[in-house]
């Protein structure tokens, strides 16, 4: 399973999460942790399809309030609610 991921993550230009469950969390915060450990430089996408990652994103603030992510680290994760705009936010 790493190495396909790893073989996924070196072909692609970024990550999209679209709402999911235990699998697609555990790719999600993978990709984000290569991402604090320097690992790859892509954009981390969330499409927020009717708010579905509100109480993840609310739950990442907090552990930033409590010291446990850096506010440098809660930087990368773009969220938006529609493909479109994410997109947008993820080409910046």
């Amino acid at each position: 399973m790493h190495q396909r991921k790893a073989e996924m993550a070196k072909h692609s230009d970024a990550f999209i999460a679209l709402p999911g469950g235990y699998g697609t969390l555990e790719e999600l915060l993978e990709v984000i942790t290569w991402a604090q450990l320097g690992i790859h430089d892509k954009p981390v996408g969330l499409l927020n399809v009717d708010g579905y990652y509100n109480s993840l994103l609310s739950f990442i603030d907090k552990a930033v309030e409590e010291g446990f992510i850096s506010p440098n680290a809660r930087q990368i994760i773009v969220s938006a609610p529609t493909a479109k705009e994410l997109v947008k936010k993820l080409e910046v």
